[in-house]
This record gives C-alpha cells, sequence and structure tokens, in this order.
C-alpha cells in the first residue's frame, strides 16, 4: 500500500509540472469557461439553469479525451514499462497512478467551476451538491477510463492527437451542451448517445439521477476495464 500511495504521490508531481496536462486540465477549460460562459448567458439567459453542467462537460471531454492519453503513451509506449518490470512493479501500477491523479486533477477544475459560475455569471448552482458531486465523478471515472483505451491503444502521438479530436468533438457538439440535442437532425442525436458526454451532462441535470441516464455509463465503464485489462496484458 505504501509503495501504491507513493507512486500517486509522485504522478501528482509530475502532471503538476506537465505542460501538456496544465493545458487540457486547467487553461483550456477555464479560457472556454470565461469566454463561452458569457457569450451563452448573454445571448440565451436560461442557459444559467445548466451552465455549469455545459462548463463541466467540456472540461472533463478535454481532460480525459486529450490530457491523459499522451501520459499514458509516454509511459507504455517507452522503455518506461521495462523499468517497471525490472523492478518488480506491477505493470498497471502507471495507469491507476495516472488515472487518479487525472481524476483529481478534473475535480479541482470542476470544483473552482461551480464556485465561480453563480459569482461571475450568476448560474444556477445544482439543486443538491453532494449529489451532484457524486454523479460528476460517475461522469469523469467513465470518460477517464475511455482515455485510457486510447493511450493504451494507441502508440503514435499524431494518430493519438487525430483520434482524440474525433471522440472529443461530437463529444461536444452533440451531447447538448451548446444547444437542446432535439434541435439535432434524428441521425445527429442518436450519435450522440453514443458518447458518455451526453449521458453525463442529463446525469448532472436537476433530477438527472436515474437510472435511466446511469445505465449507458455504467456499461461503457465496465467494457473499458475489459479492455483495458487485456491491453495490459499485452503489456507483458
Amino acid at each position: 500500500m505504501s509503495v501504491f500511495l507513493y507512486g500517486v504521490a509522485l504522478q501528482w508531481k509530475l502532471d503538476i509540472r506537465s505542460k501538456s496536462l496544465l493545458v487540457t486540465c486547467y487553461i483550456v477549460p477555464f479560457i472556454f469557461f470565461l469566454l463561452m460562459g458569457g457569450i451563452f448567458t448573454s445571448v440565451m439567459p436560461e442557459m444559467r439553469n445548466t451552465l455549469i453542467q455545459s462548463m463541466i462537460v467540456m472540461s472533463v471531454s478535454m481532460g480525459s479525451f486529450v490530457g491523459l492519453p499522451p501520459s499514458l503513451i509516454e509511459t507504455y509506449g517507452s522503455d518506461i514499462k521495462k523499468v517497471y518490470k525490472a523492478n518488480g512493479v506491477p505493470v498497471y501500477l502507471g495507469l491507476v497512478t495516472m488515472f487518479l491523479s487525472a481524476f483529481v486533477h478534473l475535480m479541482i477544475t470542476c470544483g473552482v467551476i461551480v464556485l465561480l459560475a453563480p459569482v461571475l455569471f450568476q448560474a444556477a448552482l445544482p439543486a443538491q451538491l453532494p449529489v451532484f458531486f457524486f454523479v460528476l465523478a460517475i461522469y469523469i471515472i467513465v470518460s477517464l477510463s475511455i482515455g485510457s483505451i486510447l493511450g493504451l491503444i494507441i502508440k503514435n502521438q499524431a494518430k493519438l492527437t487525430m483520434i482524440a479530436q474525433l471522440i472529443f468533438l461530437p463529444s461536444i457538439m452533440l451531447s447538448g451542451i451548446m444547444f437542446p440535442a432535439d434541435l439535432l437532425p434524428d441521425f445527429l442525436e442518436m450519435t450522440g448517445r453514443v458518447f458518455p458526454a451526453a449521458w453525463g451532462y442529463r446525469l448532472m441535470l436537476n433530477n438527472g439521477f436515474c437510472l435511466e441516464n446511469l445505465w449507458y455509463l455504467i456499461l461503457v465503464f465496465f467494457a473499458a476495464v475489459i479492455i483495458c485489462g487485456i491491453l495490459l496484458k499485452k503489456q507483458k
């Protein structure tokens, strides 16, 4: 347990110094929040009721699909994994520590958004904050599990960037955070439901915590765990 905690603390320190994580988990989400929060609430004042959820979906998607995978490539696509083997460190430790570190960073970002949105844009706070943060944790975990698959299965940085954008952009455009999803053509609305962002957004809305909005995220998470386990076995 002490080795595991040391690994988590070490990864936290490395991530703090990472320019990539700083950009994807903090700088870009906060810039998007400050710019688009003002635009959304000016053009559509009713978006104050869902602004926090919308900004969080963007932040989590950015950190999970664009921020986490490159860190995994640096470890599992290089000689670092050989160091793990040589020292008897379980091959999964790198994934677990990076996953937990990214989770904490995204929770911090989302917490800041929850605090600032009512002050800056008169956004409505979620009705039940404990429930909100619980479902937020579920959404972050599911999103990071998909990012973990990307980081383990893709070895080329350029290819990873392209594929990550193919997941990130539809997650933002088709999830309903920019405009109601029911305004989209049926095909695009159904396509949007493939991505966890649409389900996470619905789950975080007031009275959205129900099995109808949760079952798909649970299914995706367990599928991702199985796939990550298979990919990690291939690393041995």
